[in-house]
């Protein structure tokens, strides 16, 4: 015999957020699935939102249309009982024989006879009025376990806060406060344990599913610090290269050409390899209203381009010479020179390739934007020569990737599901490299320098994931 799902009713008077409590509660940003809008009375019937893990249901939330004509049932209930307090049994008859003025009120009942629990949304910005009243006498008349939402817009305590509190303490079995805008995960978490506390019949099934929803949380950091290593690793060791013919090693203009095309499409492949990233975190966390870019096709990215984000992401300058003598040298450009007995033209190709990737960063007005050119431009023997760039020589180069994928990592953990503006995933004013602690740093520059030489070190990945976690951790605590 199966045993049946916790349900929970979620009800309140119209524009009161109970689809945004939903929509945010089940991380769900889509309006097919749950439709958040201002406009009152979006919702018109019983609309079941199931939790489930595997293949089983763990539990079920049934978004209700609102309230009404709360004072009017609450009278034509008390006409059909008579006197004394209402019941369930007195409920079921107002259900069954009520005219359509209540078919809200009729609707929103009927999962409540059939055994859900209430969770009862209300904006305590609102004036309590006699309304509301009813409204919370009806629910209690329905015996069922209850509890009370404060649904704060902004975080904004109204001025009847309190008298709200003390209405709803007197009929409701608990009373929390929530933010359906801008709830995180522990807030989420916290509603769930609180729907332990008036629920005894189902208590164990509760526990179970809030133990689910923690190992899933834990489970999609684990899938984020993968994401990252598989994007500082490619960053890191990505190669673009041109043939250059004979004729284009004796003219200047084409030579200049050439390298200057050579580092856009770099910059392009990061671009590329940054927006699969942001795509992948997106999705681990359910979001779709949060995009990488107004325009996907056209993403660009960090923006390299900018002198703040060089200044307000990576680390000091003293904790890359730290870095540097610890590891032993940073990487650069890679621009490696085999002449083959062809020396002539070599200088004028690391000239026009220098000149190509500085015009790409507006006039090379970076700060720190060293660009070596020891390394990266391979001339072989034959009849065409083989131009390679690699990433810049800027030391700070991926501590500024890793802080620009972290602060939009405590973007994403921010945005609530219960919100629905578009919204890009932009980074932050402060990134996080500059305060990991020495360790971190030196196990992440150990295995940063390995990428750079397209080279990763494969022995080092337990403790650069290890790392990279701890870092999730910290950015999801810097959310809050």
């Amino acid at each position: 015999m199966s045993v049946p799902v916790p349900t929970f009713a979620v009800v309140g008077r119209v524009n009161m957020g109970k689809s945004a409590v939903i929509a945010t509660l089940l991380e769900i940003d889509d309006n097919e699935l749950i439709r958040v809008s201002p406009t009152p009375g979006e919702t018109t019937r019983c609309h079941p939102h199931r939790v489930v893990f595997g293949e089983r249901e763990c539990v079920r939330f049934i978004d209700t249309p609102g309230f009404s004509r709360p004072i009017e049932a609450m009278r034509a209930i008390q006409t059909i009982h008579g006197e004394g307090t209402p019941g369930l049994e007195t409920l079921a008859k107002f259900v069954a024989e009520a005219d359509g003025d209540f078919v809200d009120e009729k609707n929103l009942l009927e999962p409540l006879l059939a055994g859900a629990g209430i969770l009862y949304v209300v904006d305590p910005a609102k004036p309590l009025r006699d309304d509301f009243l009813a409204e919370m006498e009806i629910l209690r008349w329905t015996g069922r376990p209850r509890l009370a939402l404060l649904n704060r817009r902004e975080n904004a305590i109204g001025p009847d806060e309190e008298s709200w509190k003390t209405r709803l303490g007197g009929a409701f079995n608990l009373v929390r406060t929530f933010d359906a805008h801008h709830a995180r995960y522990e807030e989420r978490l916290r509603l769930l344990k609180a729907l332990l506390d008036i629920e005894e019949t189902h208590h164990a099934q509760l526990q179970d599913t809030i133990r689910l929803v923690e190992d899933e949380w834990h489970r999609r950091r684990e899938e984020a610090a993968e994401t990252l290593i598989t994007f500082l690793e490619s960053a890191l060791g990505l190669r673009v290269s041109a043939t250059l013919e004979e004729r284009d090693l004796l003219v200047p203009s084409r030579r200049e050409k050439k390298a200057e095309e050579l580092s856009k499409r770099y910059f392009l492949k990061l671009a590329e390899i940054e927006r699969a990233c942001f795509s992948e975190l997106l999705k681990i966390h359910r979001h779709h209203l949060l995009q990488a870019d107004h325009n996907p096709e056209a993403f660009q990215g960090i923006d390299l381009e900018s002198a703040e984000t060089w200044t307000k992401w990576g680390l000091g300058r003293g904790q890359l010479a730290v870095i540097s003598a610890v590891v032993g040298g940073s990487a650069g450009l890679a621009v490696d020179v085999a002449t083959g007995g062809l020396s002539h033209g070599a200088g004028t190709i690391f000239g026009a390739l220098g000149g190509g990737i500085a015009a790409w960063f507006k006039g090379g007005s970076l700060p720190d934007l060293r660009l070596s050119l020891t390394g990266g431009v391979k001339l072989g023997t034959g009849e065409g020569k083989s131009l390679v760039v690699g990433p810049p020589g800027n030391p700070n180069f991926p501590w500024v990737l890793l802080d620009g994928a972290l602060t939009r990592y405590r973007r994403m953990l921010s945005r609530a599901h219960g919100r629905r503006d578009v919204e890009l995933l932009d980074g932050g004013e402060t990134g996080f490299t500059r305060a990991f602690p020495p360790e971190r740093r030196a196990v992440l520059s150990k295995w940063f320098t390995s990428c750079l030489k397209a080279a990763p070190n494969r022995a080092l990945e337990p403790e650069v994931f290890d790392a990279l976690l701890e870092s999730l951790e910290e950015a999801a605590e810097d959310s809050k």
